[in-house]
């Protein structure tokens, strides 16, 4: 078998439709669009006009809300971070930032901060100063003998 006699099987594909190509084509004159009319006009928009009966994209309701100033995350486990401090690509010495997760690549860009999810083991004594983090997260840093600081948290008085 060579690369220049692959075939697709007999009657597997059609050749398309030539349009407007003379009355031996079967699709001369008019080219399938009737007779005058507005549909028989180049440049019609009225795909989802329904006769004056309300349409279907109207008669549906409308469902949820996105929120204009919501905030995205980049949301990373433990587990991930604990590889890349073993790999030798995080300072567990330093405090870990979105800056050094990215400095890292444990994430690809910054948006708008970090929040720490509970998945896998963390061995190693971390300060985390991050934008959110689970329970899970926290009580799986503090067991470590790790902080964990919520950046832009009001402190309860």
């Amino acid at each position: 078998m060579r690369l220049n006699g692959i075939r697709d099987n007999e009657g597997a594909t059609k050749s398309r439709m030539r349009v407007g190509r003379g009355i031996g084509s079967g699709k001369g004159k008019t080219g399938g669009r009737g007779v005058k009319g507005q549909t028989s006009r180049s440049g019609v928009s009225i795909k989802g006009f329904e006769g004056g009966q309300m349409p279907l994209h109207r008669r549906l309701p409308k469902r949820g809300f996105n929120k204009p100033n919501r905030r995205e995350l980049n949301e990373v486990n433990l587990g991930r971070i604990q590889q890349a401090v073993e790999a030798g690509k995080l300072d567990a010495n330093l405090a870990i930032t979105v800056e050094s997760l990215v400095a890292a690549g444990v994430v690809s860009k910054p948006r708008d901060g970090v929040k720490i999810l509970g998945v896998g083991d963390l061995s190693s004594k971390l300060s985390f100063q991050v934008a959110g983090a689970s329970k899970s997260a926290i009580a799986a840093i503090e067991k470590a003998g790790g902080s964990v600081t919520i950046l832009g948290e009001v402190a309860q008085a």
